[in-house]
């Protein structure tokens, strides 16, 4: 019987609680940075799996670490944040909660990202890596990360110290459900989910009444042609077969028709693959926002904040090679597929190019595979399957919880087994 058999046999016992568990923290979803609740049951869970556990890290992360002998230092880690949308999925377990967000506002609040399923399946494979010593040996780490939708929270652990409180891994791993068929498992080498910056520019005009517009400089048509003018980035300034996405979500001045307003607020969302792609378009926005201004007569020149700013998730390729290939035969080829390169973004790589970590990051299905089934039939995959962020997205159950803590598992031991120690030189 092979160490991960061994192991994997004890799972009927941990899923025993996981499906009360998901559902509990499916219905008390809490904001980024106000995970404390979340936080509270997970090192309450670590710690009666024997973790060193470790609470309060970038404000509501927590770290657990199981030192097990020689061997590999393997980093696990899940998301733990939820999203300001109002829940329609109907569920017995949807989210009624209200909460305050980071603006003072009254927000319904949901886990329509499935990050109840990551904490979930990392603390199924955390008892059972525990409860199974003598499989492996080496020294696993799981962590339990606050705010990954504000892109802050990565970050903020490594702030606070990250580094000192753990060995350096060896290897890094995160697991992200998606809307693929529940179970099955996405791996790709290579840049897998975009960078992605948000941009708040602010354009300065002068004020006049609306019937003396030559008293005034417009911010609403300096604002329009900047909106025109950034189109031709990517159509025209990227070259073909680079990827770049530009999106401009809220334009807004004034209050009133008959006033002229003095200033204008651009948002803008960038994403890309490359660095040197993200570069030049930001040099680009600055260009043009700035000319535009000019050619305006604007009194001030344009004010640019970046924020929300997620880094590359780029996968090692050894590292992914040895998890696609453990996954494929755990699971077998066919629940295996090649996940792509998807527009997403995540600041989960701040964690490892922090502690200078390879990694890799991969998909979990979570939709019923019958419902996918019948929308690609029907070529309406878009249109009736619900995809993250949307208020009527929810992973089923199974094989969603399953499969998610099997992956945990199989792609540690690939590392920490004893019959199949990987080590990576770097």
């Amino acid at each position: 019987m092979s160490s991960i058999t061994t192991i994997l046999a004890s799972q009927q016992a941990t899923s025993a609680w996981q499906e009360d568990f998901y559902k509990h923290l499916h219905a008390h979803p809490e904001l980024s940075f106000q995970e404390a609740e979340t936080a509270r049951l997970v090192a309450e869970k670590l710690q009666a799996f024997g973790y060193e556990v470790h609470g309060g890290i970038g404000k509501t992360g927590v770290v657990g670490i199981l030192r097990n002998g020689a061997g590999a230092t393997l980093l696990a880690r899940a998301d733990m944040d939820a999203l300001p949308v109002t829940e329609a999925t109907g569920l017995p377990y949807a989210s009624t909660v209200q909460a305050t967000d980071a603006g003072g506002n009254t927000v319904g609040v949901s886990h329509a990202c499935g990050h109840d399923v990551h904490v979930t399946c990392l603390l199924g494979a955390a008892e059972l890596l525990a409860g199974h010593r003598d499989a492996w040996s080496g020294t696993y780490i799981v962590l339990f990360q606050p705010a990954e939708e504000v892109a802050g929270g990565a970050k903020a652990m490594v702030d606070d110290g990250l580094a000192r409180l753990i060995p350096k891994p060896d290897v890094a791993l995160a697991q992200h459900v998606l809307a693929f068929p529940a179970g099955r498992l996405g791996t790709r080498i290579g840049a897998v989910l975009s960078a992605g910056d948000s941009i708040h520019i602010t354009l300065h005009g002068k004020g006049a009444h609306g019937s003396m517009p030559q008293s005034s400089v417009d911010p609403v048509v300096l604002a329009a042609l900047i909106v025109v003018r950034l189109q031709t980035i990517v159509s025209r300034e990227t070259q073909p077969g680079e990827f770049g996405v530009l999106t401009i979500g809220s334009n807004r001045a004034g209050s009133k028709s008959n006033i002229i307003a003095d200033r204008a607020d651009l948002l803008l969302n960038l994403r890309t693959y490359d660095r040197n792609v993200r570069s030049r378009i930001i040099a680009a926005i600055e260009r043009m926002v700035n000319a535009e201004c000019v050619a305006s007569g604007s009194p001030q020149p344009p004010e640019f904040a970046y924020y929300d700013q997620y880094p590359l998730t780029e996968n090692d390729a050894e590292v992914t090679a040895v998890v696609t290939a453990a996954f494929q035969q755990h699971f077998g080829v066919d629940w295996v597929f090649d996940l792509g390169r998807l527009t997403a973004s995540e600041d989960f790589s701040h964690l490892p190019d922090a502690l200078g970590t390879p990694y890799t990051f991969w998909g979990l299905g979570g939709t019923d595979p019958e419902l996918y089934a019948q929308a690609a039939k029907a070529g309406r995959i878009a249109e009736d399957i619900p995809v993250n962020h949307s208020k009527y997205y929810a992973p089923v159950l199974e094989p969603t919880l399953d499969h998610g803590t099997q992956a945990m598992v199989v792609a540690a031991m690939a590392w920490l087994g004893h019959e199949a120690l990987k080590p990576v030189s770097r």
